[in-house]
């Protein structure tokens, strides 16, 4: 058993180490700096023993006075020479792990953009920025600081040990007595420590989790007076990151000094020994007293390395939150890269043939879905909550694979066009507009990086957003607070088919754009959509019969399948599903009536 989590243990901190020394592979002159300077900066500890040992045995008891500033001025100088290495060191090291720590986090958050999904679906927001933030952190503190640390105190304990040899060996092993016992106990904290630090992670992430999607719906918490509730969530959660915090720090309270009392039961050894060898004449004084000192020098790297192990636990459950991510699969489309030079320009020609889709294996949400959408043709798709619509739609843009049949763009299978030659072709605006924190600039010009001032004036003037931007206090450049805050819903939603029209796709995808706005604000925002709509392949998934009863193409969902397809007139005249949707939605809401 000790053996089978021995090497368990030896195994994992190999996985981390081969993975993490790619990236100080990066920085070798760095890295062999801050080396040079540990690696002199600890020969200098055996400097002052020396010293030590020549001012007792020859200037104080041989009476040579004249040798004592010498002496004291080469221990002042190695001192200062340990102490100017140290600093050159710190910096060195500091700039080390922060370069360390950008290129870690920048890969971590080139994969997390480049999964799939269904990853994110089943992960909490706040527990990846754990991961991103705080865990990267940990991992970079052992790359750095553990190795780093580590070398320094194996090298200083084996120069002292030489020294301490040199001087006497029996005086060498007494020095030695307590080190199984600190093997032993290391090896036990050690084996013990992994689940502990992990439950440390788990609920640092999830207090992180829950702070942030209080944080992301407090207008919700307000709205339903929840936060005498919300404050006893938190208080529970950051109660077991309390719980879990303490139990790591009572293992240490009793490990610590465990192993600082072990070093302490060294120097009395020593003491014992050499004062025995002293007084029977075998020793000289100055060696006991250099011994003495040597031992300081000895029993502190063990106290470091100690230390260092409550730090590579922390990092080792770090590190496999962190290399999981980047263990993670990626989308399928990212790794078929096109061809170098290959430029895809799609026209807009959709062919869905008998596709089929399930989220999860055995639940199947979309049966033998086949439709054909000409350049320029608008589809409208209608059908009961939870009849596949959105589903459908998300196809296009491989959000998610499909698990049957297969999609063609310009006649070409969807999955041998590269991802970001597919997703430059579609643009989707959903009923929900996001927003980032940022200006109404940085909004529009992630539909078009490379945009002027007056293009974005443009597609603001197309989509009915001109007036209420001139509105705000700087214009294009008003910030809009977390998800555009500051905006009513109606203007949301224009901006967002704005940054639509600057993306100026071949196909696009409405989905309920109009669905949470009044019969003015739907008006504005419906020309603007015919502007957005015109010359392109389009997929609208119906809220509104105004929508509707334009379209080339109507398809009516039901429970997963195609149950009616064709126009307006048509599927009015056959008196089915799509008829009885607009008799329910005119009767309850008039003419613009809600069909899904």
């Amino acid at each position: 058993m000790l053996v089978t989590g021995l090497h368990n243990l030896i195994s994992s901190f190999m996985r981390i180490l081969l993975r993490v020394f790619g990236y100080t592979a990066r920085y070798p002159w760095m890295a062999a700096a801050t080396m040079f300077c540990a690696v002199v900066g600890t020969l200098m500890v055996a400097v002052f023993p020396a010293v030590t040992q020549q001012v007792i045995d020859v200037v104080l008891r041989q009476h040579h006075p004249e040798k004592l500033m010498p002496l004291i001025v080469t221990g002042l100088a190695a001192f200062f020479a340990q102490d100017l290495l140290n600093c050159l060191r710190i910096l060195l090291n500091n700039h080390f792990e922060q370069r360390v720590i950008f290129d870690l986090r920048s890969d971590l958050y080139a994969r997390i953009q480049m999964l799939p999904l269904p990853w994110f679906d089943n992960r909490a927001t706040g527990d990846i920025m754990t991961r991103l933030v705080e865990d990267v952190t940990n991992v970079e503190r052992v790359l750095i600081d553990g190795i780093e640390q580590g070398t320094v105190a194996l090298l200083q304990i084996g120069i002292v040990l030489a020294l301490m040899g040199h001087y006497s060996g029996s005086l060498m092993l007494a020095s030695l007595t307590p080190v199984p016992f600190l093997a032993v106990g290391a090896l036990a904290y050690t084996l013990s420590a992994g689940k502990r630090y992990r439950a440390t992670r788990k609920a640092t992430s999830a207090l992180n989790s829950l702070l942030h999607d209080n944080l992301d719906g407090i207008r919700q918490i307000k709205t339903y007076a929840t936060e005498e509730r919300e404050h006893d969530r938190f208080n529970a959660a950051s109660d077991a990151l309390r719980k879990a915090s303490l139990i790591v720090m009572r293992y240490w309270a009793i490990y610590s000094p465990t192993m600082n009392f072990l070093g302490n039961v060294g120097m009395v050894m020593i003491l014992a020994v050499g004062s025995f060898q002293v007084l029977h004449g075998t020793m000289d004084l100055g060696v006991l007293v250099a011994f003495l000192v040597l031992a300081r020098y000895l029993y502190e790297p063990v106290g470091r390395l100690h230390s260092l192990n409550q730090l590579l636990q922390s990092g080792r459950a770090a590190s496999e939150r962190v290399f999981s991510i980047l263990d993670a699969p990626l989308e399928e489309g990212w790794k078929n890269p096109a061809p170098s030079g290959e430029e895809i320009t799609l026209k807009g020609d959709v062919c869905y043939e008998h596709v089929g889709f399930e989220y999860q294996k055995g639940a199947t949400v979309l049966h033998d879905i086949s439709l054909h959408a000409r350049p320029g043709e608008m589809i409208a798709l209608v059908g009961p909550t939870g009849a596949g619509k959105t589903s459908l739609v998300h196809l296009l843009s491989r959000f998610y694979e499909l698990t049957a049949g297969n999609i063609l763009l310009d006649g070409r299978p969807i999955r041998e066009i590269p991802l970001s030659a597919l997703r430059r072709s579609v643009a989707m605006v959903t009923q929900e507009s996001f927003l980032f924190n940022g200006t109404t600039a940085d909004n529009l010009l992630i539909g078009k990086p490379d945009a002027t001032e007056e293009q974005m004036w443009q597609a603001l003037a197309a989509a009915n957003a001109e007036a209420f931007i001139c509105r705000l206090p700087k214009g294009l450049h008003t910030q809009l607070g977390e998800r555009g805050v500051k905006l009513s819903v109606g203007e949301k939603q224009r901006l967002s088919i704005a940054r639509a029209l600057l993306k100026n796709p071949p196909i696009l995808v409405l989905d309920e754009a109009t669905a949470s706005v009044d019969n003015t604000t739907e008006r504005l925002i419906q020309e603007a959509l015919a502007h957005l709509l015109d010359g392109r392949t389009s997929f609208v998934i119906a809220h509104r019969l105004s929508t509707v009863r334009h379209a080339d193409q109507i398809l009516v969902l039901d429970r997963g399948r195609i149950v009616e397809q064709g126009d307006h007139a048509s599927l009015i005249a056959a008196e089915g599903l799509y008829a009885s949707l607009c008799k329910e939605a005119e009767a309850h809401h008039g003419v613009f009536g809600v069909v899904a």
